[in-house]
């Protein structure tokens, strides 16, 4: 009996591993399928976010969910961390669109180095020396990327829009985590995306765009697929795996963009992308270990 439980735990925790894998795939795809869309950074973003919080609205529905929070409190931060991620998606896309799908999730990865500082900041948490060197290191990986420090490259347009990215993406882990102390993943996703979907709802009749079939197909596939299926995925999946295993799988997120970009947009990194990206990813693969 004892045998067959350990049988039913390692076949469940093998699922997940594999749920956990396609879920970040997904989310490395989005990068790439951002590529094929000729709308602007900000309908790209806003078309993905209402596509996926409609479809997480009907999942909540459907599995009587209770959307209700707990103070006005929580309810200003979850609004607040919603404009923050239409932010964070708007300059996720401006950044591949500015330059291409590597230097857009390379930069993405970057997030811990503003994490060191504003965690213990507004958590009162002491700031550890270590964390400290790691941001050091992370700051000359994006040193290495920059092929030089002038506004007319287009490679240092998107490493500077992929550190605003990065940047809000850091503010919206640390609302996050006080979030989700007191409420189901999906909740705080759910409020996150619907303030992100109504924040950007203007900016889909009042920025000029061409509503092609392939923009229409592609914003619904980023919004439906790589972001609310995914998510949910990746969280269901999270319930059988230590958070470590799956912040040590989210970091794949980055290779798989960049895989993606070669095969489908025949984008090949340059050497100063690779060891840039190689120096940066090495550094979140070790805070990542170290934090549990």
């Amino acid at each position: 009996m004892h045998n067959e439980e350990q049988s039913v735990q390692s076949e469940e925790y093998r699922k997940s591993l594999i749920s956990l894998h396609i879920a970040v795939m997904l989310f490395g795809l989005s990068a790439v399928l951002g590529q094929f869309v000729t709308a602007p950074a900000v309908i790209v973003a806003g078309g993905r976010v209402i596509c996926s919080s409609l479809l997480l609205f009907l999942l909540s529905i459907a599995g009587r969910a209770s959307l209700k929070l707990k103070s006005r409190k929580d309810y200003g931060i979850a609004v607040f961390a919603g404009i923050i991620l239409a932010v964070h998606w708007t300059t996720f896309f401006q950044a591949i669109q500015s330059s291409s799908v590597a230097i857009g999730t390379i930069t993405f990865s970057t997030f811990p180095l503003f994490l060191t500082f504003l965690e213990p900041l507004l958590f009162r948490e002491k700031l550890k020396v270590t964390s400290v060197l790691s941001a050091a290191i992370l700051l000359l990986g994006v040193f290495i990327t920059i092929p030089e420090f002038s506004l007319e490259n287009q490679i240092t347009i998107g490493i500077l829009w992929g550190m605003v990215s990065s940047l809000s993406y850091a503010v919206l882990s640390l609302a996050n985590r006080y979030l989700s102390r007191s409420y189901a993943a999906r909740t705080v996703c759910l409020y996150e995306q619907g303030t992100a979907a109504v924040v950007l709802l203007p900016a889909m009749f009042l920025v000029k765009t061409s509503w092609t079939t392939q923009n229409i197909l592609g914003i619904a596939a980023i919004g439906f697929i790589c972001t609310a299926f995914a998510h949910s995925l990746y969280v269901a999946a999270q319930r059988k795996v230590k958070a470590q295993t799956a912040g040590i799988i989210s970091g794949m997120e980055t290779v798989y963009g960049i895989v993606y970009a070669l095969l489908f947009l025949g984008e090949v990194p340059g050497i100063r992308e690779l060891i840039g990206g190689a120096v940066i990813l090495g550094v979140a693969l070790v805070i990542s270990l170290r934090k549990e």
